[in-house]
């Protein structure tokens, strides 16, 4: 499959699936977020679904979808550089001859994807972070207008590499996750081969 159509694949899989997931994804951010803000402006959410609830009766049902072009964006980012870069670079150790189809080919080319995936989305993540977590209080101005204004602010205020605050941590769980999920894909395509 040329290159062109893997990210193509994984940017239409990775839109829908973040378009349906928002809402528990705002609700996690937030809840991640409760613990760092002063106790009166703590929401205290007692679980994900509270925190649904909560949102959707106080702030209205759209809340539930805040930042969801950040979120779907990210998921396009990842699933489709994450694909891609696997495919890409799997088919590549396989045409040189540096390894033949196995483990060692299937953990080398998952882990450079989880890292070509990390840098691919790490900016998209904190830009994503600072406008789910924006209070909007009603009659004042919202701290950033949408994606844009946050991510030109946000450089501004801390320079380039504020996009990529959490990069170790990002790749610390995107690269095992990759690993993990490409050899289970691999190790379960050569069981239903033999069926």
């Amino acid at each position: 499959m040329p290159l062109v159509r893997k990210i193509t694949a994984g940017l239409i899989a990775g839109g829908i699936g973040a378009a349906v997931g928002n809402p528990a994804d705002v609700a996690m951010v937030r809840m991640q977020a409760d613990g760092r803000l002063p106790a009166a402006a703590r929401r205290n959410y007692t679980s994900v679904v509270d925190a649904i609830g909560s949102m959707a009766r106080k702030e209205g049902v759209g809340s539930l979808w805040r930042g969801s072009s950040l979120t779907v964006n990210r998921a396009m980012i990842v699933t489709a550089s994450q694909l891609a870069s696997y495919d890409q670079i799997k088919e590549s150790i396989l045409e040189k001859g540096v390894m033949g189809d196995g483990l060692g080919t299937h953990v080398t080319a998952s882990f450079a994807a989880g890292f070509v995936a990390s840098v691919a989305s790490n900016p998209v993540d904190v830009i994503k972070t600072r406008v789910m977590n924006m209070s909007v209080e009603a009659g004042k101005a919202a701290p950033y207008s949408g994606a844009l204004d946050c991510a030109i602010k946000t450089v501004r205020a801390e320079g380039p590499m504020a996009l990529y605050k959490g990069f170790i941590p990002t790749i610390s769980r995107q690269g095992p996750f990759t690993v993990v999920l490409f050899v289970t894909l691999e190790q379960v395509r050569k069981l239903l081969k033999d069926f």
